[in-house]
């Protein structure tokens, strides 16, 4: 079935798998297998996964089934939806011109550290690492930020290729793409987990990542390790910007929504918790600390890889995988500031996609070059880059303020009622919303949200 928006023919996703692993493509990315990794192994390993999980489930899942009613009932990008939703006198519109601009910020910064995976793939698939130092090693990372030509280059082919991609179309670009990426994903993961989980002592590691410690929590601080937690399950699924809102606009009324957030939330976390399979019993086997923060994964894991069997094949397959799951959250990101040009001036697909494309490659050099050309600003005081400032705007303010708004949007009469929002949600087959939710996502969801927030500003600032 084919929508009609602003005069242009809309187009839908071809299936349901399409739809669940796009919208899991664009979960998925450097904070499952980057962040969550280095935030677990800080905060007590087994306890933190649980807590994850639970706040994964209460948190991610209510706000990301709103972000996919609102965009299928509205069958527009982020920065039409609210203007088919809203009563006459709304002012809701308002935030889709923040989400747009959200989803350009984040891709000023994320094309990079898409870039970086990238060139670590090239670097291990040559043998660059092979006969390094662990000092080498860390070096290489330097080298690497401080090369404007090599990163400029990496940058601008990922920027290419993925408005390349989604100019094809909807079907025969984004989503046949995604569905390959992500399958391939789904098994080199596998395969790294398998060898890790098989290491010579790496049990230790599996049982730090998998069995909760009482003391651990004690030794780091309860209220600590629940707020990382909180914080990561609440940003894991990029909510707030309306990346999932988008693909709700491409699908039709078959199924329920909360079962199809459950879906995507499952995949997102299926990737989270393996990602720590394949690192931890990796660390705990080589004398590795597991809290190495974010050097994990550039200059930890590369000196793992120098020691292990086959350590040039095991550090190529990672790279791979963690260029798929930065690339799959380019594609959808892509695919969104594309629908939200579209909308806003009427172009053509293709069009729309060179014109982007230029502005996007443009709007990044600046992350690009901060540790090269331009690493005398430093916008947030001294030591950080345009990363840090950018990476601060959208994790830390558009994504909870922008939660907080679909939240109440969805819940308050003088927005789109719950009424609406349930009527929407549960058209379908699959699992419902329940009435007896309406209370926590009315005012707990909120609150919780709005504390969130609070705590980030406050670690900031402090």
């Amino acid at each position: 079935m084919e929508k009609k928006d602003s005069g242009l023919a809309r187009e839908n996703l071809a299936s349901r798998l399409g739809f669940i692993l796009i919208s899991a493509g664009c979960a998925i990315g450097i904070g499952n297998v980057w962040k969550f990794p280095y935030l677990c192994g800080q905060n007590g390993g087994g306890a933190f996964v649980l807590l994850y999980i639970f706040f994964l489930v209460v948190l991610g899942i209510p706000v990301m089934t709103m972000e996919f009613a609102m965009g299928r009932a509205a069958g527009k990008s982020p920065v039409r939806l609210y203007q088919a939703l809203e009563k006459k006198t709304g002012k809701w519109h308002l935030h889709g011109y923040a989400a747009f601009a959200g989803n350009v910020l984040l891709m000023m910064f994320y094309t990079t550290v898409a870039a970086w995976m990238l060139i670590y793939f090239f670097k291990f698939a040559l043998g660059n690492f092979s006969s390094l130092t662990p000092e080498a090693v860390k070096n290489e990372f330097s080298l690497m930020l401080s090369n404007p030509l090599l990163l400029t280059g990496a940058m601008a082919f990922i920027v290419v290729s993925g408005f390349f991609v989604c100019s094809r179309g909807l079907q025969n670009g984004l989503e046949r793409v995604t569905k390959v990426m992500m399958l391939s994903l789904f098994a080199i993961m596998i395969l790294l987990a398998l060898n890790s989980i098989f290491l010579k002592r790496g049990r230790a590691g599996l049982s730090f990542y998998l069995i909760p410690s009482m003391e651990r929590i004690q030794n780091i601080g309860f209220l600590k390790v629940v707020a990382a937690a909180m914080n990561q399950a609440f940003f894991t699924l990029s909510l707030g910007v309306g990346a999932m809102a988008i693909f709700g606009s491409y699908i039709n009324k078959d199924r329920a929504l909360f079962g199809e957030a459950l879906n995507v939330a499952a995949l997102d976390t299926f990737v989270a918790l393996t990602s720590g399979l394949i690192i931890f019993p990796a660390c705990f086997a080589f004398g590795i600390e597991a809290d190495a923060g974010p050097s994990l994964i550039f200059i930890t894991l590369p000196n793992i890889f120098n020691k292990m069997f086959l350590g040039r094949l095991w550090g190529s397959l990672f790279f791979v995988f963690m260029t798929f799951a930065s690339y799959s959250t380019v594609l959808a990101v892509f695919e969104n500031i594309m629908a939200c040009t579209m909308e806003l001036t009427l172009w053509s697909r293709k069009k729309t996609a060179v014109i982007d494309a230029l502005l996007v490659f443009l709007l990044s050099l600046p992350c690009t070059l901060g540790w090269s050309l331009l690493s005398f600003i430093e916008p947030l005081g001294k030591g950080t880059s345009f990363l840090d400032l950018e990476d601060f705007i959208v994790s830390n303010i558009l994504l909870p303020l922008g939660s907080l708004v679909f939240v109440l949007f969805c819940v308050l009469n003088k927005g789109w009622g719950w009424k609406n929002f349930c009527l929407e949600a549960n058209t379908g087959k699959g699992l419902k919303v329940k009435n007896w939710v309406r209370p926590f996502a009315t005012f707990l969801l909120p609150a919780i949200i709005i504390l969130i927030f609070i705590l980030n500003i406050w670690d900031f600032v402090h």
